[in-house]
């Protein structure tokens, strides 16, 4: 009546047998008094949900007419320490994993799941990603935005994300050729615009910055992934980079010279095998009329 339980914690609660409880169970689910609820090997019995009002009040009137026998207040006070333990097991785990709850598996704890809820947030806006390759961030937004616009520089890269848009159905969805410094949109026309490593690809970062700058509406925000300064020089072979990330410093004067106020540069991730590469994010308003 109070709580859905196991066999095994009604066994510690009646202190009876397994046996005994399992074929009482199933007398009372043959009646359809109880449900069931398989949790791996586990099943969890409760009251029946939606239970007629007259059973229900039967059900009622008989449990509280034994309410005050001895055996039953045991049995209370055992369910109270089955509801205690159960708290226990939960408390020593995250007293365990304090302080490390980021670092350590957590099962169904992804950076693509928690993406997905921070996307549930988004307004209904006009976005660029600038840079966007097959546009893997801008095919999330997608649900929530009003209209997205790619651009690449990479033929392929457009035909591709034109094609996924396509087939996931996203109409508000574009692509453009066209290159993060010289960037196909008109003056103030998306309230959102984002470089997501795209910038260390730029010949020049300050110029694509001022793009950003030149696209967004008044009260519009850019924001910017890419990675910290490192010395991993393969990269310009390896994924084609121009800059070997940038330092903190950099991108906020990057951000104040093309004219964005309220901009913040942060570290948001570190890579724990070789070379070691974190992530900076970097944003900034445009304010204005």
């Amino acid at each position: 009546m109070r709580e859905e339980l196991s066999v095994a914690e009604l066994q510690d609660i009646l202190q009876m047998g397994q046996s005994r409880i399992s074929s009482q169970l199933a007398i009372l689910r043959r009646v359809s008094l109880v449900s069931d609820r398989r949790d791996g090997k586990s099943a969890f019995y409760s009251i029946k949900a939606a239970l007629p009002a007259k059973t229900l009040a039967l059900l009622k009137a008989a449990t509280e007419s034994v309410a005050d026998l001895p055996m039953v207040l045991e049995d209370r006070e055992n369910l109270d320490r089955v509801f205690r333990k159960r708290r226990r097991t939960q408390e020593q785990y995250f007293n365990l994993v304090a302080g490390r709850l980021g670092k350590n598996y957590c099962p169904g704890r992804s950076w693509e799941a928690i993406g997905h809820l921070a996307l549930r947030l988004a307004p209904a806006i006009d976005i660029a990603d600038l840079g966007a390759g097959e546009g893997l961030i801008s095919q999330l937004l997608a649900v929530r935005a009003r209209s997205i616009t790619c651009i690449d520089r990479s033929p392929r890269m457009v035909k591709v994300g034109t094609e996924l848009a396509r087939k996931n159905g996203l109409a508000n969805l574009g692509y453009k050729l066209g290159d993060i410094e010289h960037v196909p949109l008109p003056d103030k026309s998306v309230d959102l615009a984002i470089l997501s490593q795209a910038l260390h690809h730029a010949q020049h970062p300050q110029i694509a910055i001022d793009e950003a700058f030149r696209i967004l509406r008044p009260g519009g925000r850019l924001l910017i992934l890419d990675l910290a300064e490192h010395t991993f020089e393969k990269a310009r072979e390896l994924y084609a980079d121009v800059w070997l990330g940038f330092k903190e410093s950099t991108l906020q004067a990057f951000l104040k010279k093309a004219g964005f106020t309220k901009t913040e540069v942060t570290v948001v991730a570190k890579e724990e095998a070789e070379p070691f590469f974190e992530t900076l994010l970097a944003s900034g308003d445009k304010m204005g009329k």
